[in-house]
């Protein structure tokens, strides 16, 4: 996951990281836990997985479309973005096995996102297009449409570079700033680009933010708030997709 881009956010980071053993959006403490992937909200998360060996969290938002991190989709040792095909998303991964998965047919970024300099922020979202429902509608997670106020309550899940085969999540951290970007307190390393920052809502939980960027000595990051994310398409009327081969190891 990038170091943060704002530059009023840029005189909280520390050093280097290679001065700096801390895990960066982590740090000393870490809250940390893992989650049981069959269990709500989180049932809803997956990995986010390209053929060419990229990994990073996203999470159902319609029984087709799922949100991410743009940055995710640009090839390691290019300057510009995968194909579709090349994207899997696979949903309740745990160890090696996974409750549902398809293959990306389609997806939308951010307007104005640059694959080259992976951003700006603002612009670093992702919506992926499945080329099959992946469960029903009401086991995605909605869209908060109303920006979340300063201290709210937060929890943020993801398949992070340093516990990669399970979902950790810190699920006692809170929104510091809402505007533009969401500012928040969460831990979570890399890998946890693209997870969503998850607000109560009701009886369930609604998305707040999508991750694209952490501090690198504390549990510090930035996400796109969801109130500037469009809305998922409604889900198509005709038969369905025949499922896709299986993603890589």
């Amino acid at each position: 996951m990038p170091a943060l881009l704002p530059a009023f956010l840029l005189s909280l980071a520390a050093a280097a990281v290679a001065a700096n053993p801390l895990l960066p959006g982590v740090g000393e403490a870490d809250p940390r836990r893992g989650v049981d992937v069959s269990a709500a909200p989180w049932r809803a998360f997956g990995r986010v997985q390209t053929e060419l060996g990229g990994r990073c969290t996203g999470v159902l938002v319609g029984p087709r479309h799922v949100l991410t991190a743009a940055h995710c989709l640009v090839a390691p040792r290019a300057a510009a973005l995968v194909q579709p095909g090349s994207v899997h998303f696979l949903r309740g991964y745990r160890m090696g096995e996974w409750t549902g998965q398809a293959r990306v047919v389609a997806y939308r970024t951010g307007p104005g996102f640059e694959a080259a300099r992976r951003g700006p922020a603002g612009a670093d979202w992702a919506l992926l297009t499945l080329d099959r429902p992946l469960g029903e509608a009401d086991e995605a997670l909605p869209l908060l449409r109303v920006a979340p106020a300063p201290g709210t309550a937060l929890l943020l899940g993801g398949y992070q570079q340093d516990r990669p085969e399970v979902l950790m999540a810190d699920s006692g951290c809170r929104v510091l700033a809402a505007a533009p970007l969401l500012l928040h307190d969460c831990a979570g390393t890399r890998g946890s680009s693209g997870a969503p920052l998850l607000v109560a809502e009701g009886a369930g939980w609604a998305v707040a933010g999508v991750a694209v960027g952490v501090a690198r000595d504390r549990p510090l990051g930035i996400a796109v708030p969801a109130a500037a994310l469009p809305a998922p398409p409604p889900p198509p009327s005709g038969p369905s997709v025949p499922p896709s081969r299986p993603a890589p190891p």
